[in-house]
């Protein structure tokens, strides 16, 4: 199993090292040390605390979704000219840019301190793993 310390556990949570040893004290998580004598937590432990602090706020009034890729946060930056808007959201730790016509915005009421939720949506995607084209044997044209 992998053992993660606690100072790790923190930053993988959005909290800070504090937070995770009253977390352990409290009984929030289980923790043990390791060979060397210092606090772990069970990876296992820290993905489900992980899980547990990912619950994604309600829009007030918006319709519901099954989508799972569905940021709520507050607008903390609108860049508009006459075609289009960058409208800037801070989604808990993550800073969402998203990029729309600018009648999009106007119609959304979208501007700084406003309550907004993101659906991210995109192309699948594959990594290469080897080489793109095939290899040509020596001499060969």
């Amino acid at each position: 199993m992998t053992q993660i310390r606690v100072r790790d556990a923190g930053m993988f949570l959005g909290v800070s090292d504090d937070t995770v040893r009253r977390w352990i004290e409290k009984g929030t998580l289980e923790a043990a040390a390791d060979a060397r004598g210092r606090t772990v937590i069970e990876g296992t432990e820290v993905a489900r605390m992980a899980r547990e602090l990912a619950v994604t706020p309600e829009l007030a009034g918006g319709a519901r979704s099954s989508a799972r890729n569905r940021f709520v946060g507050i607008v903390t930056n609108v860049v508009m000219d006459t075609v289009m808007a960058q409208v800037q959201l801070q989604c808990g730790p993550f800073r969402v840019v998203s990029l729309m016509s600018s009648e999009a915005a106007r119609e959304l009421g979208l501007e700084p301190g406003k309550i907004a939720s993101a659906v991210i949506e995109a192309e699948p995607a594959a990594a290469p793993t080897g080489p793109s084209t095939p290899s040509t044997p020596e001499g060969a044209a």
